[in-house]
């Protein structure tokens, strides 16, 4: 019998987020090493090593969903980091401060003190990849230096032409190679390959689910309410290595079948228009965005997001998984970019989209202003764009969003009426 037998879904999500947390905080206080890393790092050395894992990204969007952002935001200012650096750098770098003042002092500060978001202690090891973007680089070496800890950056190079060249595959398994190596000196222990296959063998059963579950929102109507694919994603993030995933996904997945072969759907009865949404989510906005879709029967069953963290590979085949680490679409060119959304949209019979121009993602939101049309002109389905940031909320207005979608919808039924 295991710990979550006769849970559902959202119950394991909720207990084996607590876990992933308590474990590090536990951890910690035992000397065993702690690492923060990058979200779409290869958790799979770290893992392998015993080596307790936080993902500051993720941190930070609990922290924004929970309403604490904005004082955590503005400490990092205080401090002089610019309004034009990333939300969840200034979150996780004025988290960090705050953590060692607490050090130091013996006392908790009040910002810390107030912050809704889940405890976590300081790391041992600092790691980093910047597949996503490069912003990562100084905001996670930042951290090494404050810190004084160790910082292991695997670099991988943007794709600019499609498919990944052989060299680039190369140049990343060497990154992988060095870093087990940088991992073996900081632990003082032999990398054991025949774990890190046990290890790899989890991280593909873990997809494998997660895959399951995000695509019965293919289903028309759909069982599953995108937004909903936000808050799994926690584990895909955080536990991809870890049997937790693979626990709470298969839940996932049957309740959707379940669902979906009742003919129900996320909103009872209520799915009028099916869209997609491009970029990250509105983390301090979750449940606005939700309901101004919801008024207008508008589910959001795509998003490239969610996808991100389905990476591939073969077991035991450090090229291959190579290749799954390098082609997150915002690694990747132009071409691949549009191919990937249009993707989406055909596979969740999307008739519309709506793309955040994000602030804090910079890198992705210029490349959507072109990648909107191109996508238009190949699949004609309509989009808009709105403002926003992934965790500042002064960087979010709700009039602007609501008016945006509800000019979607009208498209949508316009063309509804024009294909009858």
């Amino acid at each position: 019998m295991t710990e979550t037998q006769g849970m559902n879904s959202k119950q394991k999500l909720g207990y084996y987020q607590e876990k992933l947390y308590q474990d590090a905080l536990d951890a910690h206080s035992k000397g065993e090493l702690v690492c923060w890393s990058s979200s779409i790092a290869p958790s799979e050395f770290c893992e392998t090593m015993g080596i307790h894992m936080i993902y500051p990204e993720n941190h930070a969007a609990a922290v924004g969903a929970k309403h604490g952002a904005l004082e955590m935001i503005e400490h990092a200012e205080r401090k002089g980091y610019s309004l034009d650096t990333c939300s969840y750098a200034r979150i996780n770098l004025a988290y960090m401060d705050l953590l060692v003042e607490e050090a130091k002092t013996g006392e908790t500060p009040e910002v810390l003190e107030n912050c809704p978001g889940p405890r976590i202690p300081l790391p041992d090891i600092i790691i980093t990849c910047n597949n996503i973007c490069n912003t990562l680089l100084k905001w996670y070496e930042n951290l090494a230096v404050k810190l004084n800890v160790p910082y292991i950056i695997i670099d991988v190079p943007y794709v600019h032409t499609w498919p990944i060249p052989e060299y680039t595959k190369t140049y990343i398994v060497d990154q992988f190679e060095y870093a087990i190596k940088q991992i073996e000196e900081i632990t003082g222990k032999t990398f054991d390959y025949e774990k890190f296959v046990k290890v790899q063998e989890q991280a593909q059963r873990s997809v494998a689910a997660w895959d399951k579950a995000m695509g019965l929102a293919q289903v028309v109507p759909s069982p599953l309410n995108g937004f909903d694919m936000f808050n799994f994603m926690a584990l895909i993030v955080c536990a991809r290595a870890k049997f937790a995933a693979e626990d709470t996904f298969n839940t996932l997945a049957d309740e959707l079948k379940e669902k979906a072969d009742k003919g129900e759907d996320a909103f009872k009865g209520g799915e009028k228009f099916r869209i997609a949404w491009e970029g990250i989510a509105c983390w301090p906005y979750l449940s606005h965005t939700y309901k101004s879709l919801k008024s207008l029967d508008c589910n959001m069953v795509g998003s490239t997001y969610p996808g991100a963290w389905s990476i591939h590979y073969t077991v035991g085949d450090l090229r291959e998984m190579a290749v799954g680490y390098c082609k997150m679409y915002s690694n990747t060119c132009l071409e691949n970019k549009v191919n990937v959304i249009s993707d989406v949209l055909t596979s969740t019979s999307s008739t519309g989209i709506a793309y955040h121009l994000n602030r804090s993602c910079k890198l992705m939101s210029f490349l959507n202003v072109e990648t909107a049309e191109i996508v238009k002109d190949r699949t004609g389905v309509p989009y808009v764009s709105f403002d926003g940031d992934q965790t500042d909320p002064r960087n979010f207005s709700p009039a602007q969003f609501d008016t945006r979608v509800q000019a979607l919808a009208e498209i949508m039924e316009q063309n509804i009426a024009q294909n009858k």
